[in-house]
Protein backbone atom coordinates (compact mmCIF):
# COMPACT_ATOMS: atom_id res chain seq x y z
CA UNK A 1 0.00 0.00 0.00
CA UNK A 2 1.45 3.71 -0.81
CA UNK A 3 1.31 6.71 0.78
CA UNK A 4 -1.33 8.03 -1.76
CA UNK A 5 -3.52 5.34 -0.20
CA UNK A 6 -3.05 5.74 3.43
CA UNK A 7 -3.46 9.09 2.99
CA UNK A 8 -7.09 8.53 1.47
CA UNK A 9 -7.84 5.93 4.29
CA UNK A 10 -6.97 7.85 6.99
CA UNK A 11 -8.93 10.87 5.69
CA UNK A 12 -12.06 8.59 5.55
CA UNK A 13 -11.83 7.54 8.71
CA UNK A 14 -11.23 10.79 10.38
CA UNK A 15 -14.35 12.61 8.03
CA UNK A 16 -16.21 9.50 9.43
CA UNK A 17 -15.28 9.74 13.11
CA UNK A 18 -15.29 13.31 13.34
CA UNK A 19 -18.87 13.68 11.12
CA UNK A 20 -20.02 10.60 14.07
CA UNK A 21 -18.97 13.23 16.91
CA UNK A 22 -20.21 15.98 15.34
CA UNK A 23 -23.69 13.80 14.73
CA UNK A 24 -23.84 12.80 18.27
CA UNK A 25 -22.64 16.39 19.77
CA UNK A 26 -25.48 18.12 17.76
CA UNK A 27 -27.84 15.25 19.36
CA UNK A 28 -26.52 15.39 23.09
CA UNK A 29 -26.82 19.06 23.00
CA UNK A 30 -30.13 19.28 21.19
CA UNK A 31 -31.75 16.55 24.02
CA UNK A 32 -30.31 18.82 27.14
CA UNK A 33 -31.89 21.88 25.51
CA UNK A 34 -35.26 19.83 24.83
CA UNK A 35 -35.33 18.54 28.01
CA UNK A 36 -34.52 22.31 29.86
CA UNK A 37 -37.17 23.87 27.76
CA UNK A 38 -39.59 20.90 28.87
CA UNK A 39 -42.66 22.62 29.13
CA UNK A 40 -42.21 25.83 27.58
CA UNK A 41 -41.55 23.60 23.96
CA UNK A 42 -45.14 22.35 24.56
CA UNK A 43 -46.77 25.59 25.68
CA UNK A 44 -44.89 27.26 22.16
CA UNK A 45 -45.91 24.54 20.06
CA UNK A 46 -49.61 24.99 21.33
CA UNK A 47 -49.72 28.67 20.84
CA UNK A 48 -49.32 27.86 16.64
CA UNK A 49 -52.03 29.61 14.99
CA UNK A 50 -53.09 30.28 10.88
CA UNK A 51 -50.99 33.59 11.27
CA UNK A 52 -47.92 32.26 8.86
CA UNK A 53 -45.75 34.43 11.09
CA UNK A 54 -46.20 33.03 14.23
CA UNK A 55 -46.19 29.91 12.91
CA UNK A 56 -42.39 30.87 11.29
CA UNK A 57 -41.67 31.42 14.58
CA UNK A 58 -42.23 29.21 16.08
CA UNK A 59 -40.55 26.66 13.78
CA UNK A 60 -37.28 28.76 14.27
CA UNK A 61 -37.51 28.59 18.05
CA UNK A 62 -38.00 24.36 18.40
CA UNK A 63 -35.81 24.12 15.55
CA UNK A 64 -33.12 25.94 17.38
CA UNK A 65 -33.79 23.93 20.46
CA UNK A 66 -34.21 20.72 19.35
CA UNK A 67 -31.15 21.35 16.89
CA UNK A 68 -32.79 19.53 13.33
CA UNK A 69 -35.10 21.11 11.36
CA UNK A 70 -35.39 17.94 10.26
CA UNK A 71 -36.67 16.30 13.55
CA UNK A 72 -39.08 19.19 13.82
CA UNK A 73 -40.51 18.39 9.89
CA UNK A 74 -40.99 14.78 10.88
CA UNK A 75 -42.71 16.27 13.94
CA UNK A 76 -44.83 19.04 11.70
CA UNK A 77 -45.76 15.73 9.53
CA UNK A 78 -47.04 13.35 12.74
CA UNK A 79 -49.11 17.03 14.10
CA UNK A 80 -50.67 17.17 10.28
CA UNK A 81 -51.51 13.09 10.25
CA UNK A 82 -53.10 13.54 13.76
CA UNK A 83 -55.07 15.83 12.32
CA UNK A 84 -53.77 18.74 14.81
CA UNK A 85 -52.19 20.88 12.05
CA UNK A 86 -53.78 22.66 9.01
CA UNK A 87 -51.55 22.91 5.80
CA UNK A 88 -51.35 26.69 6.45
CA UNK A 89 -49.53 25.96 9.97
CA UNK A 90 -47.33 23.60 9.05
CA UNK A 91 -45.86 25.41 5.80
CA UNK A 92 -45.55 28.41 8.53
CA UNK A 93 -43.47 25.58 10.79
CA UNK A 94 -41.89 24.41 8.39
CA UNK A 95 -40.26 27.92 7.24
CA UNK A 96 -39.45 28.48 10.30
CA UNK A 97 -37.12 25.48 10.76
CA UNK A 98 -35.04 26.27 7.79
CA UNK A 99 -34.31 29.26 10.12
CA UNK A 100 -33.89 27.53 13.06
CA UNK A 101 -31.02 25.23 11.48
CA UNK A 102 -28.89 28.31 10.59
CA UNK A 103 -28.41 28.69 14.07
CA UNK A 104 -25.79 25.30 14.16
CA UNK A 105 -23.93 26.52 11.75
CA UNK A 106 -23.62 29.78 13.00
CA UNK A 107 -22.43 28.18 15.98
CA UNK A 108 -19.68 26.15 14.61
CA UNK A 109 -17.88 28.58 12.54
CA UNK A 110 -16.51 30.36 15.51
CA UNK A 111 -13.06 28.75 15.81
CA UNK A 112 -13.47 26.76 19.39
CA UNK A 113 -11.72 23.86 19.08
CA UNK A 114 -9.60 25.29 21.83
CA UNK A 115 -12.36 24.95 24.03
CA UNK A 116 -13.91 21.82 23.43
CA UNK A 117 -11.93 19.48 25.62
CA UNK A 118 -12.63 21.95 28.85
CA UNK A 119 -16.55 21.86 27.67
CA UNK A 120 -16.40 17.84 27.45
CA UNK A 121 -14.61 17.82 30.91
CA UNK A 122 -17.30 19.53 32.70
CA UNK A 123 -20.27 18.54 30.56
CA UNK A 124 -18.37 14.91 31.93
CA UNK A 125 -18.47 16.20 35.33
CA UNK A 126 -22.09 17.39 35.12
CA UNK A 127 -23.48 14.25 33.57
CA UNK A 128 -22.26 11.99 35.58
CA UNK A 129 -22.08 13.58 39.11
CA UNK A 130 -25.02 15.94 39.47
CA UNK A 131 -27.81 14.49 41.71
CA UNK A 132 -30.36 17.12 39.99
CA UNK A 133 -32.02 16.67 36.83
CA UNK A 134 -31.77 20.08 35.11
CA UNK A 135 -27.84 20.05 36.20
CA UNK A 136 -27.56 16.83 34.23
CA UNK A 137 -29.51 18.46 31.35
CA UNK A 138 -27.19 21.46 31.27
CA UNK A 139 -23.92 19.10 31.35
CA UNK A 140 -25.80 17.04 28.45
CA UNK A 141 -25.96 20.88 26.93
CA UNK A 142 -22.56 21.12 27.35
CA UNK A 143 -20.80 17.98 26.74
CA UNK A 144 -22.36 17.76 23.36
CA UNK A 145 -21.24 21.33 23.12
CA UNK A 146 -17.85 19.99 23.29
CA UNK A 147 -18.31 17.11 21.02
CA UNK A 148 -19.55 18.96 18.54
CA UNK A 149 -16.22 21.27 18.26
CA UNK A 150 -13.90 18.34 18.71
CA UNK A 151 -15.97 16.61 15.53
CA UNK A 152 -15.20 19.58 13.89
CA UNK A 153 -11.47 19.64 14.54
CA UNK A 154 -11.02 15.91 13.40
CA UNK A 155 -12.82 16.38 10.22
CA UNK A 156 -10.54 19.58 9.82
CA UNK A 157 -7.39 17.84 10.17
CA UNK A 158 -8.55 14.97 8.34
CA UNK A 159 -9.43 16.54 5.20
CA UNK A 160 -6.01 18.83 5.31
CA UNK A 161 -3.76 16.89 3.14
CA UNK A 162 -7.07 16.28 0.31
CA UNK A 163 -6.18 20.31 -0.08
CA UNK A 164 -2.83 19.22 -2.26
CA UNK A 165 -4.83 16.04 -4.31
CA UNK A 166 -4.99 16.72 -7.79
CA UNK A 167 -8.26 14.99 -8.26
CA UNK A 168 -10.13 16.61 -5.38
CA UNK A 169 -8.92 20.10 -7.20
CA UNK A 170 -10.69 18.95 -10.60
CA UNK A 171 -13.42 17.96 -8.95
CA UNK A 172 -13.74 21.36 -7.13
CA UNK A 173 -13.24 22.87 -10.04
CA UNK A 174 -16.05 21.05 -11.79
CA UNK A 175 -18.18 22.06 -8.94
CA UNK A 176 -17.02 25.45 -9.60
CA UNK A 177 -18.07 25.73 -13.03
CA UNK A 178 -21.13 24.19 -12.75
CA UNK A 179 -23.80 25.11 -9.99
CA UNK A 180 -26.22 22.16 -11.05
CA UNK A 181 -23.60 19.93 -9.62
CA UNK A 182 -22.69 21.30 -7.12
CA UNK A 183 -26.79 21.80 -5.96
CA UNK A 184 -26.85 17.46 -6.70
CA UNK A 185 -23.94 16.92 -4.71
CA UNK A 186 -25.32 18.90 -1.42
CA UNK A 187 -28.64 17.04 -1.91
CA UNK A 188 -27.22 13.95 -2.10
CA UNK A 189 -24.76 14.55 0.67
CA UNK A 190 -27.44 15.89 3.00
CA UNK A 191 -29.99 12.94 1.88
CA UNK A 192 -27.22 10.32 3.18
CA UNK A 193 -26.54 12.00 6.52
CA UNK A 194 -29.99 12.88 6.86
CA UNK A 195 -29.04 16.66 8.23
CA UNK A 196 -28.36 19.64 6.43
CA UNK A 197 -26.51 21.00 9.35
CA UNK A 198 -23.85 17.96 8.96
CA UNK A 199 -22.85 19.31 5.00
CA UNK A 200 -22.84 22.60 6.63
CA UNK A 201 -20.38 21.38 8.73
CA UNK A 202 -18.50 19.46 6.93
CA UNK A 203 -18.24 22.67 4.07
CA UNK A 204 -16.84 24.81 7.17
CA UNK A 205 -14.26 21.81 8.19
CA UNK A 206 -12.98 21.74 4.19
CA UNK A 207 -13.54 25.76 4.15
CA UNK A 208 -10.82 25.88 7.54
CA UNK A 209 -8.60 23.86 5.40
CA UNK A 210 -8.51 26.26 3.21
CA UNK A 211 -9.22 23.86 0.09
CA UNK A 212 -12.53 25.75 -0.97
CA UNK A 213 -13.96 29.20 -1.86
CA UNK A 214 -17.79 30.44 -1.97
CA UNK A 215 -18.14 29.30 -5.50
CA UNK A 216 -17.97 25.82 -4.66
CA UNK A 217 -19.94 26.02 -0.95
CA UNK A 218 -22.87 28.10 -1.97
CA UNK A 219 -24.19 25.59 -4.92
CA UNK A 220 -23.52 22.89 -1.80
CA UNK A 221 -25.67 24.58 0.91
CA UNK A 222 -28.58 25.16 -1.89
CA UNK A 223 -28.39 21.55 -2.56
CA UNK A 224 -28.34 20.59 1.30
CA UNK A 225 -31.59 22.43 2.04
CA UNK A 226 -33.59 20.45 -0.55
CA UNK A 227 -31.71 17.33 0.52
CA UNK A 228 -33.07 17.67 4.18
CA UNK A 229 -36.43 16.71 2.76
CA UNK A 230 -35.67 13.46 2.31
CA UNK A 231 -36.26 12.76 5.88
CA UNK A 232 -39.89 13.93 5.80
CA UNK A 233 -40.77 12.60 2.73
CA UNK A 234 -39.56 9.28 4.11
CA UNK A 235 -41.49 9.71 7.28
CA UNK A 236 -44.71 10.46 5.29
CA UNK A 237 -44.98 7.56 3.71
CA UNK A 238 -48.21 5.53 4.88
CA UNK A 239 -49.74 8.90 6.62
CA UNK A 240 -52.78 10.43 5.70
CA UNK A 241 -53.28 12.57 2.40
CA UNK A 242 -52.70 15.92 4.21
CA UNK A 243 -49.58 14.91 5.95
CA UNK A 244 -47.54 13.88 2.58
CA UNK A 245 -48.86 17.33 1.39
CA UNK A 246 -47.01 19.21 4.08
CA UNK A 247 -43.79 16.82 3.45
CA UNK A 248 -44.37 17.85 -0.54
CA UNK A 249 -44.83 21.67 0.95
CA UNK A 250 -40.98 21.11 2.61
CA UNK A 251 -40.04 19.89 -0.98
CA UNK A 252 -41.11 22.73 -2.95
CA UNK A 253 -40.57 25.50 -0.48
CA UNK A 254 -36.88 24.47 -0.79
CA UNK A 255 -36.95 24.11 -4.40
CA UNK A 256 -38.52 27.09 -5.44
CA UNK A 257 -36.51 28.60 -3.01
CA UNK A 258 -33.23 27.21 -4.72
CA UNK A 259 -34.44 28.13 -8.51
CA UNK A 260 -35.50 31.38 -7.46
CA UNK A 261 -32.01 32.38 -5.57
CA UNK A 262 -29.99 30.48 -8.14
CA UNK A 263 -29.12 33.51 -10.49
CA UNK A 264 -28.13 36.01 -7.71
CA UNK A 265 -25.21 33.69 -5.93
CA UNK A 266 -22.44 35.67 -7.17
CA UNK A 267 -24.87 38.45 -5.20
CA UNK A 268 -24.99 36.87 -1.83
CA UNK A 269 -21.00 35.53 -2.48
CA UNK A 270 -20.11 39.28 -2.42
CA UNK A 271 -22.20 40.02 0.37
CA UNK A 272 -21.04 37.81 2.84
CA UNK A 273 -16.89 38.20 1.47
CA UNK A 274 -17.93 42.48 2.26
CA UNK A 275 -18.88 41.01 5.95
CA UNK A 276 -16.47 38.87 6.32
CA UNK A 277 -13.39 39.85 4.26
CA UNK A 278 -10.76 37.27 6.07
CA UNK A 279 -13.14 34.64 7.32
CA UNK A 280 -14.35 31.63 4.90
CA UNK A 281 -16.14 30.02 7.41
CA UNK A 282 -18.60 32.90 8.88
CA UNK A 283 -19.07 33.55 5.37
CA UNK A 284 -20.32 30.06 4.72
CA UNK A 285 -22.74 30.34 7.92
CA UNK A 286 -23.74 34.01 7.11
CA UNK A 287 -24.47 32.45 3.57
CA UNK A 288 -26.56 29.56 4.91
CA UNK A 289 -28.36 31.95 6.99
CA UNK A 290 -28.90 34.32 4.27
CA UNK A 291 -30.44 32.51 2.00
CA UNK A 292 -33.14 30.79 4.30
CA UNK A 293 -34.16 34.17 5.77
CA UNK A 294 -34.67 35.88 2.40
CA UNK A 295 -36.08 32.22 1.06
CA UNK A 296 -38.58 32.45 4.11
CA UNK A 297 -39.54 36.76 3.53
CA UNK A 298 -40.17 36.04 0.08
CA UNK A 299 -41.96 32.69 0.46
CA UNK A 300 -44.35 33.72 3.13
CA UNK A 301 -47.16 35.31 0.97
CA UNK A 302 -46.85 32.30 -1.73
CA UNK A 303 -48.16 30.06 1.17
CA UNK A 304 -51.37 29.84 -0.43
CA UNK A 305 -49.97 28.97 -3.99
CA UNK A 306 -47.31 26.00 -2.39
CA UNK A 307 -50.63 24.22 -1.01
CA UNK A 308 -51.95 24.83 -4.34
CA UNK A 309 -49.12 22.96 -5.84
CA UNK A 310 -49.12 20.58 -4.01
CA UNK A 311 -53.03 19.92 -3.84
CA UNK A 312 -52.34 18.94 -7.54
CA UNK A 313 -49.44 16.50 -6.82
CA UNK A 314 -51.14 14.79 -3.84
CA UNK A 315 -54.38 15.18 -5.29
CA UNK A 316 -57.61 14.42 -3.33
CA UNK A 317 -58.77 14.97 0.55
CA UNK A 318 -58.21 12.49 3.11
CA UNK A 319 -61.42 9.99 3.74
CA UNK A 320 -63.70 10.09 7.15
CA UNK A 321 -61.60 9.88 9.75
CA UNK A 322 -61.71 5.98 11.49
CA UNK A 323 -62.16 5.11 14.99
CA UNK A 324 -58.72 6.27 16.54
CA UNK A 325 -56.72 7.96 18.65
CA UNK A 326 -56.68 12.01 17.51
CA UNK A 327 -53.13 13.20 19.27
CA UNK A 328 -50.99 10.46 18.99
CA UNK A 329 -48.27 9.69 15.95
CA UNK A 330 -44.90 7.64 16.04
CA UNK A 331 -43.22 10.48 14.61
CA UNK A 332 -44.17 12.63 17.50
CA UNK A 333 -41.09 10.19 19.69
CA UNK A 334 -38.43 11.91 17.71
CA UNK A 335 -39.52 14.44 20.18
CA UNK A 336 -40.42 12.84 23.57
CA UNK A 337 -41.48 16.20 25.56
CA UNK A 338 -44.01 16.85 22.96
CA UNK A 339 -45.16 13.19 22.48
CA UNK A 340 -45.44 12.93 26.21
CA UNK A 341 -48.09 15.85 26.34
CA UNK A 342 -49.83 14.21 23.33
CA UNK A 343 -49.99 11.25 25.39
CA UNK A 344 -51.74 13.09 28.17
CA UNK A 345 -54.03 14.97 25.77
CA UNK A 346 -54.95 11.49 24.67
CA UNK A 347 -55.84 9.93 27.93
CA UNK A 348 -58.02 13.07 28.51
CA UNK A 349 -59.84 12.26 25.58
CA UNK A 350 -60.50 8.70 26.51
CA UNK A 351 -61.48 9.83 30.26
CA UNK A 352 -63.81 12.25 28.96
CA UNK A 353 -65.67 9.84 26.49
CA UNK A 354 -65.69 7.49 29.40
CA UNK A 355 -66.97 10.51 31.33
CA UNK A 356 -69.98 10.81 28.77
CA UNK A 357 -70.49 7.35 28.60
CA UNK A 358 -71.69 7.46 32.53
CA UNK A 359 -73.79 10.25 31.42
CA UNK A 360 -75.80 8.67 28.61
CA UNK A 361 -76.09 5.14 30.28
CA UNK A 362 -77.87 6.82 33.35
CA UNK A 363 -79.84 9.20 31.28
CA UNK A 364 -80.56 5.26 29.36
CA UNK A 365 -81.69 3.81 32.82
CA UNK A 366 -84.08 6.81 32.84
CA UNK A 367 -85.56 6.97 29.97
CA UNK A 368 -85.77 3.26 28.69
CA UNK A 369 -83.94 4.61 25.50
CA UNK A 370 -82.35 1.58 24.06
CA UNK A 371 -81.31 4.39 20.74
CA UNK A 372 -78.99 5.90 23.66
CA UNK A 373 -77.77 2.31 25.11
CA UNK A 374 -76.02 1.65 21.28
CA UNK A 375 -74.56 4.89 21.59
CA UNK A 376 -72.93 3.65 25.04
CA UNK A 377 -72.05 0.38 23.01
CA UNK A 378 -70.17 2.47 20.31
CA UNK A 379 -68.33 4.41 22.82
CA UNK A 380 -67.35 1.44 24.55
CA UNK A 381 -65.35 0.38 21.56
CA UNK A 382 -63.64 3.46 21.30
CA UNK A 383 -62.46 3.46 24.71
CA UNK A 384 -61.19 -0.17 24.10
CA UNK A 385 -59.01 1.14 20.91
CA UNK A 386 -57.99 4.48 22.45
CA UNK A 387 -56.53 1.88 25.66
CA UNK A 388 -54.38 -0.27 23.24
CA UNK A 389 -53.52 2.82 21.50
CA UNK A 390 -52.29 5.16 24.39
CA UNK A 391 -50.54 1.39 26.01
CA UNK A 392 -48.88 1.02 22.83
CA UNK A 393 -47.24 4.62 22.41
CA UNK A 394 -46.62 4.38 26.42
CA UNK A 395 -44.10 1.44 25.95
CA UNK A 396 -42.62 3.59 23.19
CA UNK A 397 -42.43 6.31 24.58
CA UNK A 398 -40.64 5.13 28.14
CA UNK A 399 -38.00 3.76 25.97
CA UNK A 400 -37.07 7.43 25.17
CA UNK A 401 -34.92 9.91 26.72
CA UNK A 402 -37.06 11.81 29.28
CA UNK A 403 -36.84 13.72 31.80
CA UNK A 404 -37.65 12.04 35.69
CA UNK A 405 -40.48 14.55 35.37
CA UNK A 406 -42.40 13.31 32.05
CA UNK A 407 -41.08 9.89 32.90
CA UNK A 408 -43.28 9.81 36.49
CA UNK A 409 -46.34 11.27 34.95
CA UNK A 410 -46.15 8.60 31.63
CA UNK A 411 -45.25 5.63 34.15
CA UNK A 412 -48.35 7.22 35.93
CA UNK A 413 -50.57 7.19 32.88
CA UNK A 414 -50.51 3.22 32.79
CA UNK A 415 -52.62 3.03 35.63
CA UNK A 416 -54.37 5.98 34.67
CA UNK A 417 -55.06 4.54 31.28
CA UNK A 418 -56.86 0.90 32.83
CA UNK A 419 -58.82 3.04 35.48
CA UNK A 420 -60.63 4.91 32.76
CA UNK A 421 -60.93 1.62 30.75
CA UNK A 422 -62.60 0.03 33.77
CA UNK A 423 -64.85 3.48 33.78
CA UNK A 424 -65.95 2.42 30.34
CA UNK A 425 -66.89 -1.08 31.62
CA UNK A 426 -68.60 -0.10 34.29
CA UNK A 427 -70.81 2.39 32.30
CA UNK A 428 -70.94 -0.43 29.88
CA UNK A 429 -72.29 -2.48 32.86
CA UNK A 430 -75.05 -0.08 33.32
CA UNK A 431 -75.98 -0.06 29.62
CA UNK A 432 -76.68 -3.76 30.04
CA UNK A 433 -78.68 -3.11 33.09
CA UNK A 434 -80.90 -0.99 31.30
CA UNK A 435 -82.11 -3.33 28.30
CA UNK A 436 -82.36 -6.12 30.88
CA UNK A 437 -84.88 -3.40 32.35
CA UNK A 438 -86.67 -2.45 29.53
CA UNK A 439 -86.99 -6.06 28.32
CA UNK A 440 -88.44 -6.94 31.79
CA UNK A 441 -90.47 -4.23 31.77
CA UNK A 442 -89.35 -3.28 35.32
CA UNK A 443 -90.00 0.04 37.58
CA UNK A 444 -89.27 2.07 40.50
CA UNK A 445 -90.46 4.06 42.75
CA UNK A 446 -89.72 7.67 43.19
CA UNK A 447 -87.55 7.40 46.19
CA UNK A 448 -85.62 5.12 44.71
CA UNK A 449 -84.77 6.90 41.29
CA UNK A 450 -84.40 10.07 43.52
CA UNK A 451 -81.40 7.72 45.27
CA UNK A 452 -80.01 6.95 42.80
CA UNK A 453 -79.60 10.22 41.12
CA UNK A 454 -78.24 11.73 44.33
CA UNK A 455 -75.40 9.08 44.15
CA UNK A 456 -74.79 9.25 40.24
CA UNK A 457 -74.35 13.35 40.52
CA UNK A 458 -71.34 12.54 43.76
CA UNK A 459 -69.81 9.89 41.17
CA UNK A 460 -69.88 12.42 38.19
CA UNK A 461 -68.25 15.44 40.26
CA UNK A 462 -65.97 12.86 41.91
CA UNK A 463 -65.24 11.49 37.99
CA UNK A 464 -64.95 15.22 36.63
CA UNK A 465 -62.65 16.73 39.64
CA UNK A 466 -60.18 13.64 38.97
CA UNK A 467 -59.89 14.10 35.25
CA UNK A 468 -59.59 18.11 35.66
CA UNK A 469 -56.36 17.23 37.91
CA UNK A 470 -55.26 14.87 35.99
CA UNK A 471 -55.47 17.29 32.99
CA UNK A 472 -54.22 20.65 35.06
CA UNK A 473 -51.57 18.23 37.22
CA UNK A 474 -53.49 19.73 40.01
CA UNK A 475 -53.42 18.69 43.80
CA UNK A 476 -55.40 20.31 44.91
CA UNK A 477 -57.66 19.52 43.03
CA UNK A 478 -56.92 15.95 43.30
CA UNK A 479 -56.98 16.47 47.17
CA UNK A 480 -60.92 16.98 46.34
CA UNK A 481 -61.75 13.62 45.38
CA UNK A 482 -61.57 11.24 48.28
CA UNK A 483 -64.41 13.25 50.06
CA UNK A 484 -66.64 13.14 46.92
CA UNK A 485 -65.72 9.30 46.92
CA UNK A 486 -66.69 8.88 50.51
CA UNK A 487 -69.74 10.43 49.92
CA UNK A 488 -70.75 7.69 47.05
CA UNK A 489 -69.69 5.34 49.66
CA UNK A 490 -72.26 6.31 52.06
CA UNK A 491 -75.02 6.49 49.84
CA UNK A 492 -73.98 2.93 48.32
CA UNK A 493 -74.31 1.52 51.65
CA UNK A 494 -77.59 3.67 53.17
CA UNK A 495 -79.34 3.14 49.81
CA UNK A 496 -78.87 -0.70 49.46
CA UNK A 497 -80.20 -0.96 53.13
CA UNK A 498 -83.29 1.74 51.97
CA UNK A 499 -83.73 -0.64 49.14
CA UNK A 500 -83.61 -3.78 51.36
CA UNK A 501 -86.77 -2.23 53.16
CA UNK A 502 -88.68 -1.57 49.93
CA UNK A 503 -88.38 -4.81 49.41
CA UNK A 504 -89.87 -5.93 52.50
CA UNK A 505 -92.53 -3.42 52.46
CA UNK A 506 -93.35 -5.34 48.89
CA UNK A 507 -92.63 -1.87 47.08
CA UNK A 508 -90.74 -3.95 44.34
CA UNK A 509 -90.19 -7.29 43.45
CA UNK A 510 -86.26 -9.28 44.22
CA UNK A 511 -85.32 -9.08 40.76
CA UNK A 512 -85.90 -5.28 40.31
CA UNK A 513 -84.21 -4.88 43.61
CA UNK A 514 -81.16 -6.73 42.48
CA UNK A 515 -80.75 -4.70 39.65
CA UNK A 516 -80.66 -2.09 41.28
CA UNK A 517 -78.12 -2.54 43.76
CA UNK A 518 -76.05 -3.56 40.36
CA UNK A 519 -76.24 -0.26 39.09
CA UNK A 520 -75.09 1.67 42.79
CA UNK A 521 -72.41 -0.97 42.69
CA UNK A 522 -70.88 -0.35 39.16
CA UNK A 523 -71.09 3.95 40.39
CA UNK A 524 -69.25 3.01 43.31
CA UNK A 525 -66.67 1.30 41.27
CA UNK A 526 -66.82 4.44 39.42
CA UNK A 527 -65.65 6.60 42.21
CA UNK A 528 -62.78 4.11 43.47
CA UNK A 529 -61.25 4.49 39.99
CA UNK A 530 -61.79 7.94 40.19
CA UNK A 531 -59.58 7.77 43.45
CA UNK A 532 -57.04 6.38 41.56
CA UNK A 533 -56.88 8.53 38.84
CA UNK A 534 -56.49 11.49 41.42
CA UNK A 535 -53.56 9.75 43.42
CA UNK A 536 -51.55 9.30 40.02
CA UNK A 537 -51.68 12.93 40.48
CA UNK A 538 -50.42 13.39 43.90
CA UNK A 539 -48.40 10.58 43.97
CA UNK A 540 -46.40 12.84 40.84
CA UNK A 541 -46.51 15.50 43.63
CA UNK A 542 -46.98 18.02 40.24
CA UNK A 543 -48.53 21.24 40.30
CA UNK A 544 -48.63 22.13 37.38
CA UNK A 545 -48.10 21.73 33.71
Amino acid sequence: MNAGDINIASTIIGLIGGLGLFLYGMKLMGDGLENSAGDKLKNILEKVTSNPLSAVLVGTLVTMVIQSSSATTVMVVGFVNAGLMNLYQAAGIIMGANIGTTITAQLVAFKLDMLAPIAVGVGTVFTLFAKEKRRRDIGSIVLGFGILFMGMGIMSSSLEPISNSPHFTQMILAIGENKFLGILAGLALTAVVQSSSATTGILIALAGTGSIGMNVALPIIFGCNIGTCVTALISSIGTSKTARKAAFVHLAFNIFGTLLFLPFMDIIANIVQTISPLNIKRQIANAHTIFNVSNTIIMIPMIKYLIILVNKIVPGEDEIEKVGPKYLDDRLLETPIIAAGQVIKETIRMATKAKENLQISIEAFHTDNEDLVKKVYSNEKLINVLEASITDFLVKLTKTDLSDKELSIVQSTYHVVNDIERIGDHAENIADLTLEKMKRKLEYSGDALEELNKMYNYTLEALEVAIDSYAHRDVKKALEVNPLESKVDECQKEYRESHIRRLNEGKCNAYSGALYIDVLSNLERIGDHSVNIAESVLNNNVTEI
